[in-house]
């Protein structure tokens, strides 16, 4: 409900009517009370990557069809949104999805709808740079922030006829609101860490938050390569932790790099809770403890890179010891 900075006389309201996995055949369903009954200005649609899995193509088009009919029925303008690019996939060829897509261009043409070719956006990125497009991803299909920030670029320059960027736009504050609020209960914090911030926050919580008992789980990632953390890290939405901390060691390895993206990506990804942020998750690079050099100075970088992308505040330091991130660490507690 903030006013975009180039229409600062706006009074804006925007109501999330998304449901994750739904299709145009959900979206029928529930559009009078989750969209009509609003009453809204202006519709914007995006469908296509559930769609693709589970709904023909003649279907996608009639859906798509009747979904606008019922907006612009309603008062409603609409705007139509291709989806992002994907990784191709035997469940998501590429090929596959560029037919929903043309579909949806088709229909902005004929029915003279305005459209916001996110799809576009993201090829244009991959085509010039397939590891810039990497970095934009935080699993097969979905983006992760910096992605988002691409869409919301896309669909807000459409309907401003203005472009502006949202890269400088910073993580949200204060960064580990749940863990907050167990210390201010004084209640006990369920925390799981990669060494060697699993010794280091529990000295450190046991200094800020003393009247809070500390149930500390370390996660061991020492020798072991960058898939396999990975791997581990599908273990973790089901231990409902209160605060996970990420520390991926400069020296876990990946064949390629698309594939230390992807998996140090999935490691982020599935350390987050699906829905709303029902527990905290941190995460720092190598060199907020030591100073990585070479081929691991390289994925250090990377891992920064990914870590801002997925919208966690980055907490680091130019000259990486223990003794600085005990102090770094601290003292961006004690902030929070």
């Amino acid at each position: 409900e903030k006013a975009y900075p180039k229409t600062p006389a706006a009074n804006l309201t925007a109501i999330n009517a998304g449901i994750s996995g739904n299709t145009t055949v959900d979206a029928l369903k529930r559009i009078q009370k989750d969209v009509l009954d609003h009453k809204p200005d202006l519709v914007t649609i995006m469908f296509g990557l559930n769609d693709m899995t589970r709904v023909s193509l003649e279907d996608y088009r009639a859906n798509l069809k009747s979904i606008i009919s019922q907006c612009r029925l309603n008062g409603s303008e609409v705007m139509l949104c291709t989806p992002n690019s994907v990784r191709d996939t035997s469940g998501r060829p590429t090929a596959k999805l560029e037919k929903y897509v043309a579909v949806v261009r088709e229909l902005a043409a004929t029915l003279n709808v305005p459209l916001a070719d996110c799809y576009a956006t993201f090829e244009t990125v991959r085509n010039k740079d397939p590891l810039e497009w990497a970095f934009l991803m935080s699993d097969e299909i979905h983006p992760n922030m910096d992605g988002h920030k691409r869409i919301a670029e896309t669909t807000v320059g459409r309907i401003t006829s203005k472009s502006d960027s949202l890269v400088d736009v910073p993580a949200p504050q204060p960064a580990i609101p749940h863990t907050l609020a167990l210390i201010g209960a004084k209640k006990p914090i369920k925390v799981l860490a990669m060494p060697p911030y699993d010794a280091l926050l529990t000295k450190l919580l046991g200094e800020v938050a003393p009247d809070s008992p500390l149930d500390m789980t370390s996660w061991i990632v020492e020798g072991k390569t960058l898939a396999e953390i990975e791997e581990a890290a599908k273990g973790v939405r089901d231990k409902k932790y209160d605060l996970v901390f990420i520390a991926v060691p400069a020296e876990a390895s990946a064949p390629t790099p698309e594939a230390f993206i992807q998996s140090y990506s999935w490691i982020l990804n599935r350390s987050l809770s699906f829905n709303y942020q029902e527990w905290d998750v941190v995460a720092v690079p190598p060199s907020l403890s030591t100073i990585p050099n070479g081929d691991s100075k390289t994925r250090s970088e990377w891992g920064k890179r990914m870590i801002r992308a997925q919208d966690f505040t980055l907490i680091d330091a130019e000259d990486g010891s223990m003794d600085t991130a005990t102090r770094v660490l601290r003292q961006w507690l004690e902030g929070q």
